[in-house]
């Protein structure tokens, strides 16, 4: 699989797609005001403490108070509240020996919330989820650290192996060897990534997370609540720590700055892929280039077309969000159960992205077209999880139901991206909205692939004069029309008329006989 990295710099900021084998399956905003990022450290206040909910709001700086659970206070909470009080006020010149602390008890997972947050004291917080909505950002005292190899989490001396490393001796050499590098009263969580590597790539990459924490130290010195103690890395470098493989084979940017911060961030962590990294120069706008904008356009809609002629519908409410598998006019075979079965796989395969794209999270239900076979009910479950294994956001399927529904959860983590995939209608100066002009294309165009291999031959398509307009610019070998004609080695003329809607179009055989769809 071939993964790019592409990142578009924009007045409102930075906008990033992840590309695997040239489809969009994630799409990324960094606004150039944004705070409460996930993984950013503050110092924070605890401002009321609610029992009945066994939680906390604390001031970090947001207009609503954040959100603290005892679930997500860490079995070392009273270390982290006695380490944040010393901090603050310690006067040692370079900062105190954190391998001298004395970690407290752990808290017990029953346990109250004002039994550890009594006081309302000042405490050092992670952000956990971003605002949403009306929210306020919820946070954790789990307090972890992030390198691409390993992740440190202070307060612990436990060292921990990514079980999807699969060799037991290669997870045994891991943990051998963090044992031997880590340092006092820190835990080392070792990732995937870390497979195969050497003892001086995972000490290097252990050594600046440890110097990080000596910068948090630092930074909490003298300091008053609410306070930012650590960002986390920009959206681009966090992508690049937590993605960057041999699968990667090209990071695309238009930002001179940007080019420049992340090749210098490859150099260092990855010298060997510092060319994968470009400068785009090219007068067309980097998302059109490399055919992004018009993906973004044709998967964010209420209706989602697949290639077969099936179609997904995609609602969304308060509690959760509904998704609904349509055939259209997909058929692989004679046999219903076949096609259901072959439509079900491919929108399976959709969803999977649309989650990712979109960031779906919370509780998605699925209403996949209706099968009676349970090899074939079992077959869906396990490509679904064999298509979302890539999602990095924590998941889970459940098998579908008696009423055919497939349930999933899905964490979420910063709000939902929606993006408006309508224009303004010229017809009507717009009172109302259709649908984009690239999807108008795509609808075409599967209509188009459908009539001929359903033996048609010598098709007319009569639409709007301004969808003729747009269908046949360019050169004779350039325009749309042209291309279509390439590719289904058919003749194929384009007419205008007047009295058409701008998003309606029909088609005609040679015979000028209009063919219903």
């Amino acid at each position: 699989m071939n993964k790019e990295l592409i990142i578009n710099a924009a007045t409102h900021g930075v906008d990033i797609a992840l590309l695997e084998d040239k489809k969009l399956v994630e799409l990324h905003t960094e606004k150039n005001d944004a705070r409460f990022a996930v993984g950013d450290l503050y110092l924070g206040k605890v401002k009321k403490l609610i029992p009945g909910l066994n939680a906390a709001f604390v001031d970090v700086g947001f207009e609503k108070d954040a959100f603290l659970h005892y679930t997500d206070l860490s079995p070392y909470a009273r270390s982290l509240l006695k380490f944040t009080q010393m901090a603050i006020s310690d006067k040692t010149p370079g900062g105190m020996d954190f391998s001298q602390f004395q970690v407290e008890a752990e808290i017990i997972k029953t346990g109250k919330i004002n039994e550890v947050l009594n006081g309302k004291p000042n405490i050092l917080v992670q952000i956990l989820k971003e605002p949403i909505a009306a929210k306020g950002p919820r946070l954790s005292c789990e307090i972890s650290l992030p390198g691409r190899f390993v992740v440190l989490t202070p307060f612990n001396d436990i060292v921990a192996v990514s079980r999807k490393i699969h060799s037991s001796e290669e997870r045994k050499r891991l943990q051998r060897i963090v044992e031997s590098i880590k340092g006092k009263n820190f835990g080392v969580i070792v990732r995937t990534a870390a497979e195969g590597k050497n003892t001086a790539e995972l000490h290097e990459d252990l050594t600046e997370l440890q110097n990080t924490w000596k910068v948090i130290q630092q930074n909490l010195h003298g300091a008053n609540p609410p306070h930012k103690i650590l960002s986390e890395q920009t959206k681009t470098t966090s992508m690049l720590r937590d993605l960057l493989n041999a699968d990667f084979n090209k990071i695309v940017v238009n930002d001179k700055t940007i080019y420049a911060d992340a090749k210098a961030y490859i150099q260092r962590i990855a010298p060997e892929k510092a060319e994968i990294v470009q400068l785009h120069n090219n007068p067309l706008p980097i998302f059109d280039q490399y055919g992004i904008t018009k993906q973004v356009k044709g998967s964010f809609g209420k209706t989602v077309n697949l290639n077969s002629g099936a179609y997904l519908i995609i609602e969304h409410t308060e509690a959760l969000h509904v998704i609904d598998v349509n055939s259209g006019y997909k058929s692989v075979s004679n046999n219903q159960e076949q096609n259901a079965l072959e439509t079900n796989l491919e929108a399976a395969e959709e969803i999977a992205r649309q989650l990712r794209l979109r960031d779906i999270g919370g509780i998605i239900v699925v209403d996949f077209i209706d099968m009676k076979l349970p090899d074939n009910k079992k077959k869906l479950m396990e490509a679904m999880e064999g298509f979302m294994r890539g999602d990095r956001a924590k998941h889970a399927v459940l098998p579908i139901s008696k009423f055919g529904l497939m349930q999933i959860t899905r964490q979420r983590m910063k709000p939902e991206m929606n993006i408006n995939t309508q224009e303004v209608c010229p017809s009507c100066n717009g009172t109302g909205k259709i649908s984009s002009t690239l999807i108008l294309e795509d609808e075409i165009e599967k209509n188009l692939g459908y009539l001929f291999t359903h033996k048609h031959s010598n098709l007319t398509i009569v639409v709007h004069p301004i969808v003729y307009a747009y269908l046949t610019k360019g050169w004779l070998w350039n325009s749309k029309v042209a291309k279509w004609k390439r590719k289904y080695k058919q003749a194929i003329t384009v007419k205008s008329d007047n009295n058409y809607m701008l998003t309606e179009f029909r088609f005609y055989d040679a015979n000028g006989e209009e063919i219903k769809m």
